[in-house]
């Protein structure tokens, strides 16, 4: 870590927080941008198991992709540290050139072999983010014969199982554990044969425009510029980002000029500094969905009927998009997103509690029954939450809400140990309807020792021989139109067999800024890279 940047930062932080007490109008510095974002869910740096949006936005800044995806046409693939690839005629093999001159943030070159080891070490450890790597084949006994470097500037990716060289792509631009490492860092840290998770947890070895100064949890993360990097030096000098988990407060501050940017905010908060002269809103379709799930391994929800009753009959789809969702999300029922031609219309599911009593009587309950909803304690989850309790209640079925941090929820979600849990995940970052299908309902072994942690359909319980195959299929057809027929297909299986989740709402990504922001770009798939994001005053 560097001491001097460090004291700095912790300078500026402690000056920011002076001024909000002594209420004074204030601006932040030329140079750097501060923004106010929850941390709740931001447990872990370590591209190998990192999870959840919270930690994207941090990866795309300190560290570097192979290829990168284009933020306005996401199928578009852009050069990255690799300049140019070549696919193979039969699509098993994926040859990547790396660009020469590019360096680490500790002065280390890029190599082809840091990008190999980069992808093994993820199969090895075998975290959450070696889930699409499975998906494809790849396993830690197989990677590094299959992912390997041929000289200092030559990686090629052998693909194990025949599978849409697209999607390898698509993986290789979003998933934060496809950046590439500095093996040297790393491994110098590495320790009793960790791979340096347990160092890699608090701290990064990249080549992104930003190093990583220090990330205090639930408090402050500090980055400044790479002068070093490849593309030249970010206009930005230094990156901080606050803590802040209340909506007014984060308000209070963008309108004073004490943070640049807000995101999180409260869709009251929202329209107020929409209104306002100096912000401006900035909102961006993610493919991430919203969901409502339920665990298979539970008797209750281990019965079909039970889960259609909640899950497509118990929500309050209108009334929670039209009053909670707004900067939040946009309707959306089914398991491939909204703007791929794959994608069926809506289903157009309603809250219909007669319906569901009377599947709830076949099931054997009448009366309903006691069961808990999971949600991490901020918004829109505690509202979505409240709005299924009350609607659970009119067909008997008493819920009591369970509020945690990311980490309660999930965790219990990734031990398979809850009842029902609204969410927020699916894949969806690459621009493929298998990215969904694959994140939502894609359980190729229901055991609990397959410990597939990424796939919500092993987290929920719930397996589908034939829904597998069908997604499966799907991702083989080379043929764009029979392809997209082949996702509709499953699709319709989806809704005939009732998985254990339930899209209710696509991901809108809003963040309010300072009007004297430019150059700020949402992405719809890594959030947002601030190398080009300066100030005009």
């Amino acid at each position: 870590m560097n001491t001097s940047r460090t004291m700095r930062a912790c300078a500026l932080a402690v000056s920011l927080i002076a001024g909000a007490w002594q209420g004074a109008v204030a601006r932040t510095p030329n140079d750097q941008l501060v923004i106010g974002v929850s941390m709740n869910n931001l447990l872990s740096l370590d591209p190998a198991g990192a999870t959840g949006n919270d930690v994207v936005e941090i990866a795309c800044n300190v560290y570097d992709y192979l290829v990168e995806l284009d933020p306005l046409q996401t199928t578009t693939v852009r050069p990255g540290l690799a300049d140019s690839w070549k696919i193979a005629p039969d699509g098993r093999r994926i040859t990547f050139t790396l660009r020469q001159g590019a360096k680490f943030h500790s002065g280390n070159p890029v190599t082809a072999e840091d990008a190999a080891w980069s992808l093994q070490r993820v199969l090895k450890l075998n975290l959450a983010l070696a889930s699409p790597w499975k998906s494809y084949g790849f396993t830690a006994q197989n990677v590094a014969q299959h992912v390997r470097a041929t000289d200092a500037t030559t990686l090629v990716i052998d693909l194990p199982a025949a599978t849409d060289p697209k999607m390898v792509l698509y993986t290789l631009g979003t998933s934060v554990g496809a950046v590439v490492l500095d093996r040297k860092t790393v491994l110098a840290n590495e320790k009793n044969g960790d791979l340096g998770a347990g160092w890699l947890t608090t701290h990064a070895a990249g080549s992104g425009p930003f190093t990583l100064d220090e990330w205090r949890a639930k408090e402050v993360l500090f980055m400044s510029r790479f002068d070093g990097h490849w593309r030249g030096p970010a206009k930005l000098r230094r990156v901080v980002m606050r803590h802040m988990t209340e909506s007014q407060s984060l308000r209070l501050m963008l309108g004073r000029g004490d943070i640049d940017i807000a995101t999180g905010m409260s869709v009251p908060d929202i329209e107020a500094m929409k209104a306002a002269p100096d912000t401006e809103v900035h909102s961006v379709n993610r493919g991430t969905l919203y969901y409502v799930a339920v665990s298979a391994k539970d008797p209750k929800f281990a019965d079909k009927r039970v889960r259609e009753a909640i899950l497509r009959h118990l929500v309050d789809y209108d009334g929670i998009n039209k009053t909670v969702m707004p900067y939040y999300g946009v309707y959306h029922q089914r398991p491939v997103p909204l703007g791929l031609p794959a994608t069926l219309p809506e289903p157009g599911y309603k809250l219909d509690v007669a319906g569901a009593k009377k599947l709830l009587a076949a099931a054997g309950h009448p009366g309903g029954f006691k069961t808990t909803i999971r949600v991490v304690a901020e918004s829109p989850f505690t509202n979505i939450a409240t709005s299924l309790q009350a609607s659970l209640a009119q067909a008997g079925i008493e819920a009591s809400i369970l509020p945690g941090t990311g980490n309660q929820v999930y965790g219990a979600m990734r031990e398979r140990n809850f009842e029902i849990i609204v969410g927020r995940g699916g894949g969806g970052a690459e621009p493929h309807p298998h990215s969904s299908l694959r994140a939502l309902v894609y359980n190729p072994d229901n055991s609990d020792q397959a410990r597939l942690t990424n796939f919500q359909g092993w987290r929920t319980a719930f397996i589908d021989p034939k829904l597998n195959q069908l997604i499966e299929g799907a991702l083989l057809v080379t043929d764009p139109a029979k392809q997209a027929a082949a996702y509709q297909e499953v699709q319709r299986r989806f809704d005939s067999e009732m998985p254990a989740i339930q899209p209710i709402s696509q991901m809108v990504d809003t963040v309010v800024m300072r009007k004297d922001v430019r150059g700020y770009v949402g992405h719809p798939s890594v959030t947002t890279r601030l190398r080009d994001v300066h100030k005009q005053r």
